[in-house]
């Protein structure tokens, strides 16, 4: 059936009619929405780029937060910065303060080795040097060093350094360790000179296991480390060195800083005159363990080799003997005395003194070969008894008149009363030297000798006798005064006279004069007659017979 042919329905019956659908229009794109997608990708992009370089937090305690702030304080690796302060908080032990400090992701990794160094950078101002200056300007900053090589796992918390570091990683050069029994006046970071040219720095210091002496450890440049060999010397040049000796006052300093911040200098072994080995010139190794000595001299002279103790007793007072004072052969030091005691001795029931010292018996000269020869633990006695058989003893000796110092002398003296020894053994390890009156003691001895002759002189009875001896004397004084002086009185004006009359008569105008000169003129013409005939009958020898020739006219 068609659609035509369907009846039509009746109001009642019809159903109601179809909603007719209309479809509506496309979604269409707006502008409006380019501004926020824009914005979310510069955000997004902004926290990709803070998140590809921001690196770790890490953690430094220091002692103090002085001059650090949070977002101003960077930290720089050789002055390029790397991270920056995020936060400072106090450790809960409340002795350290604790810096948070964000990393860059560069070098991140470097920075995080378990080696690595963090300071704080201030201004410095000392003996050796000013450093730091550039804070005064851009502030306090953190300082970081940190190995060249990646070894191990990172490590995220450090112990900050109170002062900066005298060897940066990357510095070449070589480590030594320097041996003294006392620090002087060196400070880590103090100089270390060759030839008076800066070549290194006391890089710490710290007391010898046994506690008997202490290790300062140096650092020595390239290229100048190959320059210290096992024959190196080394010693400390702080302060003045003044010598006074035949040829005068020697003072020898080094610079300025080491003179007031202390230093150290080293020398060859071959630079000493006395020096007769063959110089090595092989570099040392490192960590090569020297001796630091006093002075240049100290270190230049020749080694002493092992010391042997030497005992001396005294039985005379030791006033003036200090523990330091010289042990002297025939002008040569030899050793020096290291203890001074009193001690008693019960048999004899006497005190005396046992004074200790530590001779070197390479200073001994050939005597050192018998030393040498020797068994273990008998050098002393193979050194020392033919010396002591020919007379070898010990002797107290003044070095000042002035200062009162002594010394002990070791000599010859074969014919010298010897002071018998106190019946007590040396000590362990130690060999015992007889010993003489000291040089003091005799003046001491010889002072008493004149004292004592002085007081068996009669001296009231010399003095009786002179009083009575000045009591004649001034009785004939008074005699002469009374009777011989008037007398003389006369005599003299009786002597007088009579040079007066000599006077009057030796007067040139005298009567007797003129005649006597008036003699003497006739004599002198009587002689004159004489000569001239004397020289006629020269002449003419017949004159005498046949007279004078008369003159002949001419």
């Amino acid at each position: 059936m068609t659609e035509e042919q369907l009846p039509e329905p009746s109001a009642e019956s019809a159903p109601p009619p179809v909603p007719i659908l209309v479809p509506g229009r496309g979604l269409h794109w707006s502008w409006v929405w380019l501004v926020p997608l824009l914005a979310l990708a510069v955000g997004v992009s902004l926290v990709a780029s803070v998140w590809v370089r921001t690196g770790p937090v890490i953690t430094v305690s220091f002692p103090t937060a002085a001059g650090l702030a949070v977002g101003q304080t960077k930290l720089r690796y050789r002055d390029v910065e790397v991270g920056e302060v995020k936060d400072i908080r106090v450790a809960p032990d409340r002795q350290q303060v604790l810096v948070d400090v964000q990393l860059r992701r560069d070098g991140a990794k470097y920075i995080t080795q378990k080696d690595s160094k963090f300071w704080v950078v201030r201004p410095q101002v000392s003996l050796a040097g000013v450093s730091g200056l550039n804070t005064l300007i851009s502030g306090e900053y953190l300082s970081v060093d940190a190995p060249t090589r990646l070894a191990g796992d990172p490590v995220y918390e450090f112990r900050g350094l109170e002062n900066p570091p005298e060897i940066l990683y990357g510095q070449e050069g070589t480590r030594f360790v320097l041996q003294a029994d006392d620090l002087g006046s060196l400070t880590v970071g103090s100089s270390v000179y060759y030839r008076r040219v800066e070549v290194g720095r006391v890089v710490s210091d710290g007391m010898a296991p046994d506690g008997r002496s202490v290790r300062v450890q140096i650092f020595v440049r390239k290229p100048y480390d190959h320059y210290v060999t096992s024959d190196t010397r080394f010693w400390n040049s702080s302060g003045v060195d003044l010598s006074v000796s035949t040829e005068g006052v020697q003072v020898r300093t080094g610079g300025l800083a080491a003179v007031l911040n202390g230093g150290v200098a080293f020398a060859q072994a071959d630079e000493s005159a006395s020096y007769d080995g063959i110089p090595d010139t092989r570099p040392a190794k490192p960590d090569t363990v020297y001796t630091l000595f006093a002075t240049r001299d100290e270190a230049l002279a020749d080694p002493d080799g092992v010391p042997t103790p030497i005992e001396f007793h005294f039985d005379q007072s030791v006033r003036g003997l200090k523990v330091g004072a010289i042990v002297d052969f025939r002008g040569i030091t030899i050793g020096k005395v290291v203890d001074i005691d009193v001690e008693y001795n019960n048999k004899r029931r006497r005190f005396y003194v046992r004074v200790r010292s530590l001779v070197y018996p390479s200073r001994f000269g050939d005597a050192y070969q018998a030393w040498r020869r020797a068994e273990p633990g008998k050098q002393g006695q193979a050194l020392l008894d033919p010396l002591i058989q020919r007379g070898l003893r010990a002797q107290l000796r003044s070095a000042s008149l002035l200062t009162g110092q002594q010394y002990i002398a070791l000599d010859f003296f074969p014919n010298e009363k010897v002071v018998p020894p106190v019946d007590t053994p040396p000590a362990a390890g130690s060999y015992l030297v007889p010993t003489v009156a000291g040089s003091f003691d005799r003046l001491q001895g010889q002072l008493a000798n004149i004292v004592a002759k002085l007081d068996a002189v009669p001296l009231d009875g010399i003095g009786q006798e002179l009083q009575a001896n000045l009591k004649t004397l001034r009785l004939l004084l008074q005699r002469l005064n009374g009777q011989v002086a008037p007398q003389a009185t006369r005599t003299l004006q009786s002597a007088q006279k009579s040079l007066d009359r000599v006077s009057q008569t030796l007067n040139p105008d005298a009567p007797l004069l003129g005649g006597l000169q008036g003699t003497l003129q006739e004599l002198d013409r009587a002689a004159r007659a004489l000569r001239q005939l004397a020289d006629t009958l020269q002449a003419n020898p017949g004159t005498v017979l046949r007279g004078q020739a008369p003159d002949r006219l001419h």
